[in-house]
């Protein structure tokens, strides 16, 4: 008590209004409400500075879901990490994560303007989102603690395991909020003693070494370890059912507790990037800041010096930039294909000053990226990287129109040389890039409105032109919409959607467009016709192609129907669709010649997917034919219903 009464009576520092106290002043009432769903446990709540640890399923007031972090509600099953303070968060989550408690499920009813459409939102929203919506979000606060080292009088006591099997108690609080996980590679000093404090075995004079994950030290020694950080110093409670086999600690009596004080000397951080033991990148020198908020995470302009390895029992190097490059560095912009698509993935995850060894295989390597002499195809390789420094986007804030369309103009310029180079992933990221921005611009004129609506329109449809060369032309269409129903005849958008009806065997529907096209634009007559040219052989292949699948169909006697049936299944897990036509679209922002292929359609439901071609043979055989076909169908299935 008389602690707490000295503490009260001190005189409170001033804090400096951060950016997210700025924010939150702008909440008018109503725009935030709360239900609690399920109580959570305890007296206290995160606070700023605290890593959360949370769920969140985003719904519509009708109770569709639009996005979720849980695996039932068709998202990944991992939960969200933010520390709040320092992580970009929308400003319903910002403001009502700290009212939970531990395990509380809570329902937020939010206005648009308590998520993604508030002005000047620090987060993009996704996809397709509907921003402008009021929406419900239901985050269940699975777990919080201190993100940041903090000093503590008294140890803090952590559980570690949910049937306490496990208990941590912090001795000396440790740097930063970054704990070891797999792979990471581990230096820690470790002494044990049983339950009742004989000593197992004491601090060795070296530090050990370990990697987590591969079961070098006791199970629960390591689920402890995986909370602490760096320099900390604590005790780990691990009772019998956690005390495994390990080179650290072989189990040779019947020990029901035993107690390791450990000191976390260092770990480095160990990734692997693809899952599957391939890309590795691994922590050599720590750099500044903290992970991963103080990383390239954003497209920006990264300077780095690095040296290339072979990975051969000689370690070849076949290119250092000290030496090589007169010790100048590497400049390049992230997000443009300009360096191997590995070396790119580990960058954006360094911290300015880090150096890390990163080992690639060859498809993220040279194989898909010019290869730099000595490097053979093939070649898996090491770089050792250093980034120096990097300068994020400029901030379109305080821009005046023009101003942004030239920034926009940049940045849409790079997506096309993207696209020509046959980049769709990094050219549908740029466009898509200006797309979120626009949602921040306001023009302030029927001019600037002008521009700036068709500069979008123009954006959408190479979004649209990517899509479909990456096969998803569902996507492609809905993408296409977009824009036809801002302006229904829009003939672009009406050329790019017919096509994209085609490549998914819709015809009727892509012949409708390229015939609204000529009803609104005679100018256009000549790219329909030539669009309409291209549909029929297409119908003509399809049609090819559904005779000879259903071939001997109606020569069948109404008893052999059932077994017809089978044979289009079977041959319809053959189909294949390829679009080897040429899109002749002049527009000068996308080059669209080259081969779509549906790939991504191929694991439809064979019914989907075999629909256009035997509507087609329908026409051609008569409709009479078709019904007469469907009363035998019907027929066969009712009689066996009742047989």
């Amino acid at each position: 008590m008389g602690d707490q009464t000295e503490q009260t009576c001190l005189p409170k520092k001033k804090k400096s209004e951060t950016e997210d106290d700025k924010r939150r002043k702008k909440i008018v009432p109503g725009s935030l409400l709360k239900a609690v769903v399920r109580p959570g446990g305890g007296d206290s709540s995160p606070v700023d500075g605290d890593q959360v640890i949370y769920h969140c399923t985003v719904r519509t007031l009708d109770g569709v879901v639009v996005e979720s972090t849980r695996s039932e509600c068709g998202g990944r099953g991992l939960p969200i990490r933010d520390v709040l303070g320092k992580s970009k968060m929308i400003l319903g989550l910002l403001e009502g994560i700290p009212t939970m408690h531990k395990g509380e499920i809570a329902m937020f009813k939010m206005k648009p303007e308590m998520h993604y459409a508030e002005n000047d939102c620090p987060v993009s929203a996704p996809g397709n989102f509907p921003k402008d919506d009021e929406l419900h979000f239901e985050v269940e606060l699975l777990d919080f603690s201190k993100a940041k080292a903090r000093s503590h009088l008294k140890p803090k006591i952590t559980i570690a395991s949910d049937d306490l099997g496990v208990i941590k108690k912090i001795l000396n609080e440790g740097e930063g909020w970054e704990s070891p996980r797999e792979p990471y590679e581990v230096k820690a000093r470790i002494s044990a003693k049983s339950g009742d404090g004989q000593v197992i075995f004491s601090y060795a004079e070296e530090p050990y070494f370990f990697t987590f994950g591969k079961s070098e030290v006791p199970k629960g020694l390591e689920i402890g370890i995986g909370t602490m950080a760096r320099k900390e110093k604590a005790v780990i409670y691990v009772r019998k059912q956690y005390l495994t086999e390990s080179p650290l600690l072989h189990i040779d009596q019947d020990l029901e507790e035993v107690h390791f004080e450990v000191e976390l000397v260092h770990f480095i951080q160990v990734r692997d990037m693809l899952g599957d033991g391939r890309l590795i990148k691994r922590r050599v020198r720590d750099g500044r800041g903290e992970f991963p908020m103080d990383c390239p995470l954003q497209d920006s302009r990264l300077s780095v010096h690095y040296k290339g390895m072979l990975l051969n029992e000689e370690k070849t190097v076949f290119y250092d930039s000290k030496i090589d490059n007169n010790d100048q560095p590497l400049e390049f912009s992230s997000g443009e294909g300009l360096v191997p698509e590995g070396f790119e993935m580990c960058t954006r995850l360094m911290l300015p000053g880090e150096i890390a060894l990163v080992t690639c295989p060859p498809d993220y390597a040279y194989d898909k990226f010019p290869r730099p002499p000595g490097v053979s195809e093939g070649a898996h390789v090491q770089w050792e990287i250093e980034l120096l420094g990097f300068e994020t986007p400029r901030d379109w804030t305080g821009l005046n129109f023009q101003s942004i369309m030239d920034e926009a103009d940049k940045i849409r310029s790079t997506g096309n040389r993207l696209f020509k180079e046959g980049k769709f992933e990094l050219a549908k990221a740029k466009y898509e890039k200006v797309l979120r921005e626009f949602n921040h611009v306001n023009p302030q004129d029927e001019d600037e409105g002008k521009i700036f609506g068709d500069t979008r329109n123009m954006l959408h449809l190479n979004v649209a032109a990517c899509l479909l060369k990456m096969g998803e032309w569902r996507k492609s269409i809905e993408t296409c919409n977009k824009v036809l129903e801002a302006k229904p005849g829009h003939v672009k958008g009406l050329y790019r959607r017919g096509m994209a009806y085609i490549a998914g065997g819709e015809y009727d529907d892509a012949r409708n467009d390229f015939n609204m096209m000529i009803k609104v634009d005679k100018s256009s007559e000549a790219d329909a016709t030539a669009a309409l040219l291209k549909l029929k052989q297409k119908e003509q292949e399809a049609e090819s192609k559904a005779r000879k699948q259903f071939k001997g169909l109606f020569d069948k006697r109404p008893g052999e129907i059932t077994e017809v049936g089978s044979e289009i299944r079977e041959e319809s897990k053959t189909i294949e669709e390829v679009d080897e036509t040429k899109d002749n679209d002049d527009d000068e922002t996308q080059e669209e010649e080259g081969t779509t292929t549906v790939s991504t359609e191929r694991k439809r439901k064979w019914s989907e997917k075999a629909w256009p071609f035997l509507k087609n043979v329908m026409l051609q055989i008569g409709i009479q034919l078709g019904v007469v076909l469907l009363g035998i169908l019907i027929f066969q299935f009712v009689g066996a219903k009742f047989t």
